[in-house]
């Protein structure tokens, strides 16, 4: 009989994210605008429910999101209470150019702090490409956001503006709460700048930074990366090569190699004078 091996999955971590609001503030939208993914929902039913997946990156990390639109409207109330089960965040989306939208975000947060107590959430102000129509100030929506503890993001989908950065933060922020943030911190590369700094220090020490064919300003910069990452160890003929620990110990190793000078150059010492008197005494013939 033979054995099936377990399928290799595509992700690290799978979420459940709820995008609720008024109807008609583009949460459609929004899901439209990610390219990957299937928009099958797992279940047969799926009136005034819309369903996306979409895998983002996040420090190295593939997060699996399961995106779940629940329509504003309210005979979809009920659907709202029963699928916020199991979610692990939700993003609040109103309309920069309707304020009833942003209005409606109360009513929205009293319905997660009745069903989904305690759940992570971000604020997100949807259609800034027609911000000439604006009716939120953004001022006034991220001290709405900051009185409510939640991270504020405005969002374009039509210019692909900010949509993956509110999912990347949520998950973030849900990850954190879990803590699993710990399994990706130590090598967490923030830019394509730290990666490259990173990979050219891993293998060059210090001292020979300044021979690499590289500008003065850059092999200052990997100068300075070094010292500050603590990435300064590298294999020299077999043996471990560090900077710091040669700096940490370099007045006692100094003090120990002048001790070996001295002890080795150190002159015999001079045979007493009495001593030498005392033998041409003992040698004179009387």
């Amino acid at each position: 009989m033979g054995t099936q091996s377990s399928p290799v999955k595509s992700y690290d971590y799978l979420l459940k994210f709820l995008l609720v609001g008024d109807s008609d503030v583009g949460k459609g939208e929004i899901l439209d605008s990610l390219q990957d993914g299937s928009a099958e929902s797992p279940y047969a039913y799926s009136s005034g429910i819309d369903y996306k997946t979409t895998t983002i990156l996040l420090d190295g990390r593939r997060v699996k999101l399961e995106l779940w639109d629940t329509s504003g409207q309210g005979r979809f109330c009920t659907i709202f209470r029963s699928y916020s089960r199991g979610a692990q965040g939700i993003l609040l989306v109103y309309d920069i150019t309707n304020g009833w939208s942003f209005d409606g975000i109360d009513r929205w947060i009293r319905e997660i702090d009745e069903h989904a107590p305690g759940v992570p959430r971000i604020l997100v102000g949807n259609r800034l490409h027609l911000a000439f129509k604006r009716q939120v100030p953004t001022e006034q929506a991220r001290a709405y956001a900051e009185k409510n503890s939640m991270t504020f993001f405005e969002v374009s989908p039509l210019c692909n503006f900010n949509v993956i950065e509110s999912f990347t933060e949520l998950s973030r922020i849900v990850l954190m709460r879990h803590g699993m943030e710990k399994f990706w911190r130590p090598n967490r590369v923030f830019s394509l700048q730290d990666l490259c700094c990173r990979s050219i220090v891993s293998c060059t020490p210090v001292h020979l930074i300044d021979k690499l064919p590289l500008p003065v300003a850059i092999k200052s910069h990997l100068k300075s990366f070094s010292m500050a990452n603590g990435m300064n160890a590298v294999m020299m003929h077999g043996r471990s090569y560090s900077v710091a620990n040669s700096a940490a110990s370099g007045s006692g190793g100094s003090k120990a190699n002048s001790l070996k000078r001295s002890k080795s150059f150190r002159p015999p010492p001079s045979p007493p004078k009495n001593s030498s008197s005392s033998s041409k005494r003992n040698c004179k013939i009387s």
